[in-house]
């Protein structure tokens, strides 16, 4: 029987797996942003226990991804494609699950009425709903749909790329639009300025960018075509015992496991500590717009130096020394502590710019390492191994919303400060400034060392496994014929 003609992979794919990511990141980044202070500030929950129950709800990703991935691996393709399919299944509950976390703001007077406990429980509740269900049951099949679209390493590389792209779009509405509307600039009887989260504001916002968040997936549902063959019913076949004991093994993904985890604690720790430092360390929530305007601009760099850089260098060599400039900007910009917004915004600036260069790359790395793991085991297992990546980029979102949060109440960081009417103490504003420049930049040289001493596809290695299932492809193409 003859099939039909499959259209070749080109722009509408990449755009539609950016829309994906940007339909991803309108709930992600609105969480990593603005959810911490959001609970701290305006719910009064202590930082250590926000951080603790982002924590917490990984435990629940452990179960939660892996089987996701197995779900997909078992899976049947469907006309539309195999993975395809939860971008529309699951648009809807992915983007209502993230409105609810900051419905409250809608109720200040209803939630000023609630206990301590009921608040926390809240948070718990709905922020295990949104991350730990309905955000894995969209992002991991998005995420192995990525080998399912082409197995050139050209066009993964420029779908990692795209996909980085449309994380910083939505970084951009949020990183810029948020900041301007989520707060009120309060003065003090000692005549102190500084900035109060909206929960109104905030809550009017997420539900925009839950909206927003629909449209993109509909869009990288319409755009994108899976055009990889897969045989469910051997996929299906590999049991869950065999399949992590092939991860514990496989060195590739343990090791970009680990990178991943550390370029999260570095990059969720910035963005975390954002809503802290412009408004309490410099008095001025607008700066995070500053901040998001600069990262977009290394952004763009990054994703134009980065894709030739790799080409003749190799992507885990770039890696490590972008990461390594990244090190250093932090530990400059702790030793100046400049007391000009401006000087730390441009700062952070080419702090962004050494993380972009690895982000924009980061993608084609699990490919690579997906890759590895067919030769090495006889089996391609996209949704488990993705599954188990994902599982551990969570880990380091854990690390850098714990951290943070522990760090916060650590130095005493007052969320009772907005019913008090006061700003933070000098010592307080320390802390924050210390917890946004040296956390990054000991994630930034973990994962510079891992990628160098333990990430075992370099350049010459990845070539190698491109040769050999390019033999293989050919091979089974002759034997269908």
């Amino acid at each position: 029987m003859k099939q039909a003609k499959i259209r070749p992979f080109g722009l509408r794919d990449k755009l539609g797996y950016l829309f994906g990511d940007f339909g991803n990141d309108f709930t992600f980044i609105l969480s990593t942003s603005i959810l911490m202070k959001f609970y701290t500030d305006f719910m009064g929950v202590s930082a250590g226990t926000v951080g603790l129950i982002m924590m917490l709800a990984r435990f629940a990703d452990a179960v939660t991804d892996v089987a996701m991935g197995r779900i997909c691996d078992a899976a049947r393709s469907t006309k539309a494609g195999k993975f395809k399919p939860w971008l529309f299944r699951m648009c809807i509950p992915v983007a209502a699950a993230s409105f609810l976390m900051y419905a409250p703001g809608l109720a200040g007077d209803m939630v000023a009425g609630w206990s301590d406990g009921m608040r926390t429980a809240y948070l718990a509740v709905t922020y295990i709903l949104w991350g730990s269900f309905c955000y894995t049951a969209i992002n991991i099949p998005y995420g192995s749909m990525a080998s399912a679209i082409s197995l050139d390493a050209g066009d993964r590389a420029s779908l990692s790329t795209y996909r980085t792209m449309g994380g910083m779009l939505a970084g951009m509405f949020i990183g810029i639009g948020l900041p301007l509307i989520a707060y009120d600039q309060v003065t003090t009887q000692s005549g102190e300025t500084f900035s109060v989260i909206s929960g109104s504001k905030v809550a009017i916002s997420a539900a925009v960018f839950s909206f927003l968040a629909i449209l993109c997936y509909l869009l990288s549902y319409r755009l994108v075509t899976e055009r990889v063959p897969y045989q469910s019913e051997k996929t299906g076949q590999v049991k869950l015992g065999t399949m992590l004991k092939n991860a514990a093994k496989n060195r590739a993904l343990l090791s970009i496991i680990a990178a991943s985890v550390f370029m999260l604690l570095a990059q969720l720790t910035m963005q975390n500590m954002a809503a802290y430092i412009f408004p309490d360390y410099y008095g001025n929530a607008a700066g995070q717009t500053l901040s998001s305007v600069a990262m977009i601009v290394s952004m763009l760099i990054a994703s134009t130096v980065a894709k030739p850089l790799c080409r003749r260098f190799g992507k885990a060599e770039i890696g490590v020394v972008s990461s390594l400039f990244a090190v250093v900007v932090s530990l400059i910009t702790w030793v100046l502590r400049p007391g000009d917004m401006g000087v730390f915004v441009a700062l952070q600036a080419l702090i962004w710019l050494g993380l972009g260069v690895f982000s924009m790359v980061s993608w084609a790395l699990i490919t690579d390492v997906i890759d590895y793991s067919e030769v090495k085991n006889g089996v391609r297992e996209d949704g488990s191994v993705y599954a188990l990546y994902s599982f551990a980029r969570k880990l380091g979102q854990a690390a850098a919303a714990g951290l943070s949060g522990w760090l916060l109440q650590a130095i005493r960081y007052n969320e009772k400060a907005l019913e008090q009417g006061i700003g933070q103490t000098q010592a307080v504003k320390d802390g924050i400034f210390d917890i946004t420049t040296l956390v990054p930049a000991l994630g930034f040289l973990l994962l510079a060392l891992s990628l160098w001493f333990w990430y075992p596809l370099h350049k010459k290695q990845v070539e190698q496994t491109a040769a050999i299932l390019r033999e293989k492809r050919e091979s089974e193409n002759l034997e269908n014929l």
